[in-house]
């Protein structure tokens, strides 16, 4: 018996099992569709440029034109191991997935073609979902979440994967805050929990509190039309058909405002009004109230709504109505050149990928009611628990503002500038942003107490990755 030999055999099969990370599905008398789930997630899991590409030209055509595409999403997700077959026959499969570089489950669909060698038919169907009963992640003590915590940001901002702030508090009292990172990679600023991070989409939760706000005062009414505000509206049946209900559940079918357009008059859009000069005729995406689909030029009118409801400018009302009773001091939504020293820079990766880069030549010339404008993690502490002690609405209004209304295509609910999710009986609302150099969540826990706010100066998922982290781990109650 050639010992030697068999040492190496068996040493081979150990380490082509190790690569591949799925020795259930790694043996022979699989179906081919389960084979070629095996050899789709070894190729996508090592990042390799030339192993994908390789892989792509033999099974999966369709997709070598974005390759790029497919290499960001390895690097943002860590790749995915697999955790079960739901169901599967010889050429068609579904599978449940969870990313290694988080907590984030998606369901998987793969149908492959009869004849060899079996190459991928259609596309590979992603859905992310909740968290599987079946791999729920266990709560933990305050004390280890915290530990935790520690552990994932400094490992994260060490592998260059965070660079921001993240701090939590239980009923109104911070029990954690700590910074990570660069402010200024230039001149060397570190962050600090002070510091002010670009927040992307997250004031669309002050829009939303606003517009609530001003409905408790009755100067609102959910299922008027946006042309009772906008009297001047240039499309009619925007105007006419659109409820501010639609504008606050993203059901409107008002579509975005970023693209080409956007780009090509970026600095010159300077006030809420520039905008809808600029895309106010424009007709409806869909028939208000028959899809949801993210709209952030939705959000831009609702600041408006905000002007001529409460007669003020925007940001004014925001400040007086917003941040002042609820104690936020440091943030606001100035424009770009206007300097403030406590202010970050944003980091983006290059064009080629592999180095970061400034993001000033995206920003806009000012943050608006859709998104953008600038915070601190201790400011958005402040926020959640202003709104659980009531501090900005009433108890009436701040559940209809939180309480979910419509269920998004990922399948969890979306209420009046939040997302509302429950997972394992503990319910969870809060809203994040993101954009290249900018990412932050806010999570608000009603039933135990605990609000954890996360900012980044850094590219999403940045931010999400360490409030997810601690949010699915601590105490429910």
């Amino acid at each position: 018996m050639n010992t030697g030999a068999s040492v190496r055999r068996v040493l081979a099969i150990m380490m082509l099992t190790a690569v591949l990370g799925f020795a259930a599905i790694a043996q022979q008398g699989q179906g081919a569709a389960e084979r070629q789930l095996s050899s789709y997630l070894a190729a996508f899991n090592s990042g390799d440029r030339a192993t994908l590409l390789q892989y792509l030209e033999k099974n999966y055509a369709a997709r070598v034109k974005d390759i790029d595409g497919m290499l960001e999403f390895r690097e943002m997700t860590g790749g995915f191991e697999l955790k079960k077959i739901e169901s599967s026959t010889a050429t068609k499969l579904t599978a449940l997935l969870k990313e290694k570089d988080s907590d984030q489950f998606a369901r998987m669909v793969m149908e492959v073609d009869e004849s060899e060698p079996h190459p991928i038919k259609g596309n590979v169907d992603f859905r992310a979902i909740p968290t599987p009963p079946e791999f729920k992640i266990a709560r933990m003590s305050e004390g280890d979440v915290i530990t935790g915590i520690k552990k994932q940001a400094e490992e994260r901002a060490a592998g260059g994967k965070f660079s921001g702030a993240i701090a939590i508090s239980k009923n109104g009292k911070t029990i954690f805050a700590q910074a990570y990172g660069l402010a200024d990679r230039e001149k060397k600023i570190p962050n600090n929990v002070q510091t002010q991070f670009r927040m992307g989409s997250m004031n669309k939760m002050f829009t939303a509190t606003s517009i609530l706000q001003l409905v408790q005062a009755g100067k609102i009414n959910l299922k008027d039309p946006l042309g009772k505000y906008l009297t001047d509206y240039p499309n009619k049946d925007v105007a006419t058909k659109v409820t501010i209900y639609h504008l606050l559940t993203h059901t409107g079918g008002t579509g975005d405002f970023f693209g080409p357009e956007f780009d090509k008059h970026r600095l010159e859009l300077k006030t809420l009004q520039d905008y809808v000069k600029l895309y106010g005729a424009r007709g409806l995406e869909f028939e208000p109230g028959t899809k949801w689909d993210y709209s952030n030029y939705g959000f831009l009118l609702l600041g408006l709504v905000v002007e001529k409801a409460s007669g003020q400018d925007y940001y004014e009302y925001v400040r007086e109505h917003i941040f002042k009773p609820a104690g936020m001091t440091r943030s606001d939504s100035l424009p770009e050149d206007q300097a403030d020293a406590g202010r970050s820079v944003g980091y983006m990766k290059d064009e080629g990928g592999k180095g970061l880069v400034p993001n000033n030549d995206t920003l806009p010339y000012r943050g608006t009611s859709a998104g953008g404008g600038y915070t601190t993690v201790e400011d958005l502490l402040a926020f959640g628990n202003a709104l659980l002690n009531h501090k900005l609405l009433d108890a009436e209004h701040t559940d209809l503002l939180t309480t979910g209304h419509e269920r998004t295509p990922r399948g969890n609910m979306y209420a009046f500038g939040f997302m509302e999710n429950v997972e394992d009986g503990v319910r969870w609302f809060g809203h994040g942003g993101g954009a290249p150099g900018m990412n932050g969540d806010l999570l608000i826990f009603p039933q135990s107490g605990y609000v954890i706010a996360a900012l980044a100066n850094m590219d999403p998922p940045a931010a999400e990755r360490v409030a997810n982290y601690a949010g699915a781990r601590l105490p429910a109650k």
